[in-house]
């Protein structure tokens, strides 16, 4: 019997060993040092689970089982896609929640990454709060007020269960003919690099030892998106998604520039664009993507694709699919974002991996990568939503951040027919005031595109927020009668008044519906600058996501405001227009005369603009 009772506690104290052993896998003790967890769990996954780590999925498609079914790891939201219309924080994480625990229910135990587009605040989720685009906070010159907004933002992202937001797009906009246009801080290099702040607001200050690596400074920040890369605001005639022609030193002086910044701040990811190079597509670019940004810049976080990128190698779209993947992969594209025909890719690579086509070190390179962003960021051992973090979202805080940041976007660009009669500061109380226009009443025009769905919403009755409109009535004084006409007839007209604010511009737009190459403004606009400023003293405020045709109308108004697209906080557009605040905006962006002069930006030998880059009225605040 002794022999037996040995070899029985053999036995039990092998199955106690090989038990500690799996309670104590190094990929699992945050007391290790990233590299060393990072390489312990690549080398327990197979291929499958490897490329399981490479596929990002849209929400729809996340349906039970599926993440665990197929190893995925990350899923992301497109514009517009929510859990249910005007889901409450909670309600966004517990759908996050239910995936996390699916991915969480493989063998390894791998959480997935969660992304969406949050480049104007959470801008896809109900009554968060929407900041000014770019294009507007670029006017703010203001980088210190961007990382503001970055770590607003990221409250916000986080309130929903969110670890991973795309943003900023750092493009430089040369050609405002773009639909994307918007999105860019501005034309110049200088002012887009200083505005990579905003990385640092969703993510944190990464600490000076670890400057030039991926970096989430905990549970209350997000990892961000430097995008798109490279040369998405340079295209021919600013056509979305097309042909940037510009030699090497013209790339790497404009378009580039932002990019080292963005990494030494630490950002985590970079999204490729859809353009091209002089004729080759950036989703199939070996040398940009692979030698240039991960190898000379020694990019360490994981490159991903854009929605259906790499589909868009070959034209028509996904025409030589497997050419896709074997292109797209072989660039050094780590994460793929194919948000429906995942299965596929997931074959399809699979194949070029067992073939040969792809090599193993490929794969390798890039789960490596997805999963230093997810060690770096806690995401194994904080892999769940915060529920204590709900209240953050259209926290009022948050708006008022978003309020300041509206009143320093502001550009005022004529002030009075003669610099001797200023019409701004408006005074509060007056007789009768006139506001017209389409814009004026508009909370889906004042946020534009990207805007709980991806192309934006007419109206008000889309999230929360105050309009211009609302704005001056709660500005003006009590005794002050306020008429607004959206597009006033003679009859209105021919009352009398003390001055008129007439709001018109662009409806929302994204992306390719964006692109216009005649630049006008739409709709009724013109016809009520006209008809209003020819009898009423008047200051033309102009949504937009970018310079219009104004030289036409500039004689006939007598002030004249860009407010490009100023978010749900319209309260900022009165503070300044009644002084209680001053006009400081500047232009980052060249206002054109005619179409005829794109593409023209500051420092081109036939520079003649209507307003040059960096002009800006002043005001002081009245006291």
């Amino acid at each position: 019997m002794g022999s037996l009772h040995k070899t029985i506690f053999v036995l039990l104290m092998f199955c106690l060993a090989v038990l500690g052993r799996a309670d104590h896998l190094k990929y699992k003790d945050p007391k290790q040092p990233v590299s060393v967890r990072i390489k312990d769990l690549l080398g327990r996954m197979t291929l499958a689970e490897k490329i399981g780590q490479m596929t990002q999925i849209e929400r729809e498609n996340a349906t039970t089982g599926v993440l665990s079914k197929y190893f995925i790891g990350s899923v992301l939201s497109g514009g517009g896609s929510v859990p249910s219309p005007q889901a409450s924080a909670q309600a966004w994480a517990s759908m996050v929640n239910d995936m996390q625990k699916d991915a969480l229910s493989t063998r390894l135990g791998i959480p997935m990454l969660y992304g969406i587009d949050a480049v104007h605040g959470h801008n896809n989720v109900y009554k968060a709060t929407i900041f000014p685009h770019n294009v507007g906070l670029g006017a703010t010159w203001d980088p210190a007020l961007v990382k503001r907004i970055g770590e607003a933002t990221a409250l916000e992202v986080r309130a929903t269960g969110i670890p991973y937001a795309f943003a900023p797009c750092i493009a430089v906009c040369r050609d405002p003919r773009w639909g994307r246009c918007y999105e860019s801080y501005s034309e110049d290099p200088k002012v887009v690099q200083s505005m990579t702040t905003l990385i640092s607001g969703l993510q944190g200050d990464v600490p000076s030892s670890e400057a030039g690596r991926p970096y989430v400074g905990g549970s209350k920040k997000v990892a961000a998106c430097a995008k798109h890369y490279v040369g998405d605001g340079g295209t021919f005639m600013g056509i979305n998604e097309n042909n940037t022609v510009i030699d090497v030193h013209g790339l790497m002086t404009i378009h580039m520039p932002a990019y080292y910044n963005s990494i030494i701040r630490g950002v985590s990811t970079v999204m490729v664009s859809y353009s091209s190079w002089n004729g080759k597509k950036m989703h199939a670019n070996h040398f940009l993507i692979t030698d240039f940004l991960k190898k000379k810049l020694k990019f360490r976080g994981f490159v991903i694709s854009d929605w259906q990128g790499i589909d868009r190698i070959t034209s028509p779209p996904g025409v030589n699919y497997s050419y896709s993947v074997e292109a797209g992969v072989g660039a050094g594209i780590d994460m793929i974002m194919v948000p429906f025909g995942y299965t596929e890719f997931i074959d399809d690579l699979t194949a070029q991996v067992k073939s040969g086509i792809i090599p193993m070190s490929r794969i390798d390179d890039a789960v490596y990568r997805i999963l230093r962003v997810k060690f770096t960021m806690g995401l194994f051992e904080s892999p769940y939503a915060d529920p204590s973090l709900a209240g953050e979202l259209g926290k009022q805080e948050h708006r008022e951040l978003a309020r300041e940041a509206v009143r320093k976007s502001l550009v005022l660009l004529k002030n009075g027919k003669s610099a001797s009669a200023p019409l701004l500061p408006l005074p509060k109380k007056a007789g009768k005031i006139l506001v017209a226009g389409s814009h004026a009443d508009n909370l889906g025009n004042q946020c534009g595109g990207w805007t709980i769905t991806w192309q934006g919403l007419d109206g008000n009755n889309n999230t929360a927020g105050t309009t211009i409109l609302s704005a001056i009535k709660s500005t003006v004084d009590p005794s002050t009668q306020v008429v607004f006409s959206e597009n006033p007839d003679s009859t209105t007209l021919s009352d009398k008044y003390d001055y008129a604010i007439v709001v018109v511009g662009e409806p929302p737009y994204a992306e390719t519906f964006g692109d216009n190459l005649n630049l006008t403004i739409p709709g009724s606009g013109p016809a009520v600058i006209q008809s209003v400023c020819k009898s009423i003293k008047c200051v033309v405020v102009l949504i937009s996501g970018r310079p219009l045709v104004m030289e036409p109308y500039i004689g006939a108004i007598d002030a004249f405001v860009a407010a490009w697209l100023p978010g749900s906080e319209g309260q900022g557009v009165a503070d300044v227009l009644f002084g209680d605040y001053g006009f400081t905006g500047k232009l980052a962006r060249t206002w054109f005369k005619s179409v005829d002069q794109l593409p023209m930006n500051v420092g081109d030998k036939h520079y003649d603009p209507l307003f040059p880059f960096g002009f800006g009225l002043t005001t002081e605040a009245k006291k």
